[in-house]
């Protein structure tokens, strides 16, 4: 009977079983000779031993709440990742870890509940039989607008993913002002590197330790694949046009999104957010780097909680291109093969736009909609934006100004990184096009494809999943761990998901019905790419 004691389980046999196991591995991984051991929920990584939650019926042990570096609290708020402390004895690993301060998701009061600074912990689920099993490893980073969002939540269980053969890690990184505060201090105290990047050097960071440690749950450090959804995968667009993450990751799933873009256009200019971290101290009465680092977490998180979701444009602290972790705009990157070249699948949703419609054109009357065009577009390209936005009527009005404002925060970044990918890259690209829509899952908007990658469907008040909602989940799962295995999600018993060949080529349309069909929206991407100039979005409405 293992006793606990905060987060340590003292046991003579803990200790002496974690002792066998540490002389066993090695830094990078497990020696030939244990290769065959199985693994079981008692594992000794870089930092010191774990026990994690024992194997479930399915065969599935799990491991939650290890912190991949130290607390970034005191003077390590604000600064790159360091490295976490060794500890002694087995540390208990059978729960979640702190969640990261975040913004109210949707209006409301901030969540205290379970929230620390201290809270860069990773959680891992695996299925391997023994210890050297390399089965893929699949690391997820979550959505939340870079404001909010947890590894923790209960629709992430990776169990359903790792009984499809691969080691699923999910990460908690730093949001909102604590991972993306910028200011001339900052910069000064790093070394020659810049600040405002602490959220995405957080994630660089957790896949370093899965490099270090996965050997030790049956993965493979050299078959690793990213994969989130909307803020996570524009993480994951800027991870791929990132240095600091070369070699890192070999394959990359992202699902809605890709450059952390909107309808205003790119990030956030680095000097707006170095004046914004200034201006900060100021509201805050805080003259100096040590008096702000003061200040109560909860008192920092309510002066600068966001007020428009998911909006690079106005959102006050998320990624920028500060010219170290991101040496330049991620879409240049691509444009001229800069980026980290690797097999990329990703995609977007039927009706991404119904999430952001708040933020869409006025569309009460047809003048109204095209007086708006006219002022976003230019007047000169009036026929052309009529040729992609049609509005007839209110009703295609509507409609219109709800597929746009889908393509500028979600689809037309996603469908630039697949074909600047597909371009100047050499890896292969697959995408897909989500539209499974059923009483279970009315609309195919954003996020609605989460639940069905991960397995975890369960019933929306008296609305259980249906057969054809499980078959997709099925295949979805199917699609992704193929693709973390091989870097190609075809496999036995699945429909043919033909490789992308460029704007306007085959798809999979994941659905009701899951077959190839050509891909939706070229047009209307078209359309708005010709408002890049030398990559970058115009401003100045030039005409087409």
């Amino acid at each position: 009977m293992y006793k606990l004691k905060g987060n340590i389980v003292h046991s003579g046999a803990a200790l002496a079983l974690a002792s066998v196991i540490l002389s066993a591995c090695s830094g990078n991984g497990i020696t030939p000779d244990q290769s065959a051991t199985p693994l079981d929920n008692h594992v000794t990584i870089s930092s010191g031993s774990l026990v994690g939650n024992a194997a479930d019926a399915s065969g599935i042990v799990s491991f939650k709440g290890i912190p991949y570096a130290a607390a970034p609290v005191g003077s390590l708020r604000w600064k790159e990742p360091q490295p976490v402390q060794k500890w002694s004895g087995a540390r208990d690993a059978t729960t979640f870890g702190a969640k990261c301060w975040a913004a109210a998701a949707f209006g409301g009061p901030i969540s205290t509940d379970g929230v620390s600074e201290d809270c860069l912990f990773l959680n891992v689920w695996s299925g391997a039989k023994t210890r050297g099993a390399k089965l893929p490893v699949m690391v997820w980073l979550h959505g939340g607008g870079f404001q909010f969002g947890t590894a923790s939540d209960s629709s992430l269980d990776g169990t359903s993913l790792a009984k499809k053969g691969v080691v699923l890690v999910t990460i908690n990184y730093r949001l909102g002002v604590f991972g993306h505060l910028s200011r001339p201090d900052l910069d000064a105290e790093s070394n020659g590197h810049k600040s405002g990047m602490y959220g995405i050097e957080d994630q660089i960071a957790a896949l370093k330790w899965v490099k270090d440690n996965i050997a030790s749950f049956g993965g493979d450090p050299a078959n690793v694949t990213v994969f989130g959804e909307s803020a996570g995968s524009h993480a994951i667009g800027l991870l791929m046009a990132s240095p600091l993450a070369t070699g890192l990751f070999q394959k990359a799933i992202g699902e809605s999104g890709a450059f952390w873009e909107s309808e205003h256009g790119e990030m956030k200019p680095y000097a707006d957010a170095q004046a914004m971290g200034t201006a900060l101290g100021s509201q805050m009465n805080a003259t100096t780097l040590d008096q702000l680092r003061a200040v109560p977490a909860l008192q920092l998180e309510t002066a600068t909680n966001w007020t428009v979701a998911t909006d690079p444009g106005l959102t006050n602290f998320s990624p920028i291109v500060d010219g170290y972790v991101l040496p330049e705009n991620p879409y240049v990157r691509f444009m001229n093969g800069r980026q980290n070249d690797v097999p990329l699948l990703a995609g977007w949703n039927s009706d991404e736009g119904l999430a952001f419609f708040d933020r869409a054109l006025p569309h009460s009357t047809i003048q109204a909609y095209n007086d708006a065009a006219s002022a976003e577009f230019g007047a000169t390209n009036q026929a052309a934006f009529d040729q992609a936005y049609p509005a007839s009527s209110v009703d295609q009005a509507t409609q219109s100004a709800q597929a746009l404002i889908g393509d500028q925060v979600i689809k037309y970044q996603t469908w630039g990184w697949v074909t600047q990918q597909q371009r100047t890259g050499h890896s292969p690209v697959f995408v897909y096009h989500f539209e499974q829509t059923s009483a279970y899952n009315p609309v195919a908007t954003h996020t609605t494809e989460v639940p069905y990658v991960f397995g975890n469907l369960p019933a929306k008040g008296t609305v259980n999943a249906s057969a054809q909602d499980l078959t997709v989940s099925d295949t979805l799962q199917s699609y992704w761990t193929n693709f973390a295995r091989s870097g190609n999600p075809n496999g036995a018993g699945l429909p043919q998901w033909p490789q992308y060949a460029g704007a306007g080529s085959q798809t999979m349309r994941i659905g009701n019905v899951i077959e190839p069909g050509a891909e939706e929206g070229t047009a209307r991407f078209q359309f708005l790419d010709k408002f890049r100039v030398n990559g970058l979005i115009s401003v100045s409405q030039p005409p087409l």
